[in-house]
């Protein structure tokens, strides 16, 4: 292994280390803290300085996508006017490594003046902003990460473990569900599964539609310029059902000199998978996976083909 790659497998193994051994240190205060922002009528506002101003974004983001109103503010303008975001329904979640920063410490007095619940979450249980917290949760870790032990690795790892540790919880007492991260995401992908219907992707123009005494040698050019690997059976407006490019393989090993004459109605699955037009999109993915098919045709109230879905729509 080169002198670069160990250098990389200390750091993840350090980093690793650094997070289980939050596992001991997690006591009722951390149930305490879920409670607090679980019942919290306001906002939570997140905050720190430095390495750990990232974290604290990064810890609002992932409350607020989840159910819990949050939002980051830097600890120097909280001093400078921040202060005015903030009512007496919120509750303040400060983070500092040595729990002694002075930008935190500054504006703690004027938090507990107007009684706004604080947790503290530091290295340091017994820093001044643990002892003067509401709640402190303690991510001390031995040191930061090979081989210098000096900028903040581990012990940010460990605060961002914890974060997403209050995340987890709060998502389980809140009983969150994917349908309201969906709400919360609707330009993700996950959001457009969850939100989005048949109706919003299926395809409609030019769907490739063959008669059930069509031959299959005939059948194939259909199937082809379709571009789905398929062709719907239809007889007049009635689904009579589908032909694969399976179908089609399979009937030319059967078939062998015959394949070419025989009608599509002798090889076709009679009894194509439908959805209707209002069914979401994660609904259709499921089917596709459960069934180990490619495709779903769609239909109307009238029983009438309006469209097909395939699993590349399901992602477009």
């Amino acid at each position: 292994m080169s002198e670069l790659r160990k250098i990389a497998e200390q750091c993840l193994r350090d980093e690793s280390d650094a997070i289980l051994q939050l596992i001991p240190q997690l006591d009722e205060n951390f149930d305490k803290v879920v409670n607090l922002l679980l019942h919290c009528k306001g906002k939570v506002v997140i905050t720190g300085v430095g390495k750990n101003s990232h974290i604290a974004s990064k810890m609002a983001a992932t409350l607020s996508s989840t159910g819990t109103p949050a939002f980051y503010i830097n600890a120097l303008d909280v001093y400078h006017g921040g202060l005015g975001v903030m009512t007496d329904e919120d509750v303040v979640v400060a983070l500092s490594n040595s729990g002694q920063t002075d930008e935190l410490l500054r504006f703690v007095p004027c938090l507990q003046e107007r009684r706004i619940p604080l947790v503290g979450i530091s290295g340091n249980p017994e820093s001044l902003l643990a002892k003067n917290s509401t709640y402190h949760l303690n991510v001390h870790v031995a040191h930061e990460a090979y081989p210098l032990n000096l900028a903040p690795t581990c012990s940010t790892t460990a605060t961002l473990a914890m974060a997403d540790a209050i995340a987890s919880a709060l998502v389980v007492c809140r009983e969150f569900k994917e349908g309201d991260f969906a709400r919360f995401h609707p330009g993700g992908s996950l959001g457009r599964r969850l939100l989005k219907t048949a109706r919003e992707v299926m395809r409609t123009n030019e769907l490739p539609t063959i008669p059930p005494d069509m031959p299959l040698g005939e059948a194939i050019i259909h199937i082809s310029k379709g571009k789905l690997g398929l062709a719907v059976v239809m007889e007049g407006m009635r689904v009579m059902g589908i032909v694969t490019d399976g179908d089609v393989r399979r009937a030319t090993e059967n078939l062998r000199e015959r394949f070419f004459f025989v009608p599509v109605s002798d090889v076709m699955t009679k009894t194509p998978v439908c959805v209707a037009p209002n069914t979401k999109i994660e609904e259709i993915l499921r089917i596709l996976n459960n069934r180990k098919i490619h495709a779903v045709l769609v239909k109307d109230e009238k029983e009438c083909l309006v469209g097909i879905v395939d699993n590349f729509a399901c992602y477009v």
